[in-house]
C-alpha cells in the first residue's frame, strides 16, 4: 500500500521564487505557490524521498513477514494497529510487533504474533527536514528553477524542464530495485 500523507509546508519560499522571477507584485502569489507545490511533488517523485516531515498512514500485511513502508526517510513510527476485515482496530502493544529503521531512513514493520488474517495500520513521520530551511540548498534551488520554468511556459509552450534541475537533485536520488 502507498503511504498517505498530506503535504503542508512549502519546500521553497514564495519570496525566493518571486525574487528569481523578478516579480514584485502579489497578484499571482496563488499561482506561484501552486507551482512551488507542484515542483516539490515532482522533486519528491524524482529523488524518492519526502522533503518536509509529515505524518503518514499506511496499511501493510500482518502475516508476520517484514513489510517495508513506502515513504522515506522515516523519522519515527508513532502507532501500529491491527485491523480486521470489518474495519475493527486494535492498538498493538510494542511486544506484539517489531520495527526497524535503518540509517538511510528505510523502515520495516512486522507482527510477532501468529497471523490471524488482520492487516497492520502504521502511523509514522517521514521526511528529510522539518522545514524548508533544513533542506539542502540544491534541492530548494531545483524546486525554484522548475517552478520558474513552469511559470514561463504557462502560455502553452511545451518545453522540456531544464537539465540543471535533475543535476541539482540527482545526488539525493534514491531508487529501489524490484
Amino acid at each position: 500500500m502507498t503511504a498517505q500523507g498530506e503535504a503542508g509546508a512549502l519546500a521553497a519560499s514564495l519570496a525566493e521564487l518571486k525574487a528569481y522571477l523578478r516579480i514584485a507584485m502579489s497578484d499571482e502569489d496563488a499561482v506561484l505557490a501552486g507551482l512551488l507545490r507542484s515542483a516539490a511533488a515532482l522533486c519528491e517523485g524524482f529523488i524518492g524521498q519526502w522533503l518536509i516531515v509529515r505524518e503518514a498512514r499506511e496499511t501493510v500485511s500482518g502475516d508476520g513477514r517484514w513489510q517495508r513502508l513506502s515513504a522515506r526517510p522515516v523519522a519515527a513510527i508513532l502507532d501500529v494497529r491491527a485491523v480486521d476485515g470489518a474495519g475493527g482496530e486494535e492498538a498493538l502493544p510494542p511486544e506484539r510487533y517489531a520495527i526497524d529503521i535503518d540509517a538511510s531512513g528505510e523502515a520495516w514493520v512486522r507482527t510477532r504474533a501468529v497471523s490471524d488474517g488482520r492487516r497492520l495500520w502504521v502511523r509514522y513521520r517521514a521526511g528529510m527536514a522539518e522545514d524548508m530551511n533544513g533542506l539542502p540548498e540544491a534541492i530548494r534551488q531545483g524546486i525554484v528553477r522548475l517552478a520558474a520554468d513552469h511559470y514561463a511556459a504557462r502560455s502553452g509552450e511545451g518545453a522540456a524542464p531544464p537539465a540543471v534541475v535533475s543535476a541539482l537533485w540527482r545526488p539525493w536520488r534514491r531508487m529501489r530495485l524490484a
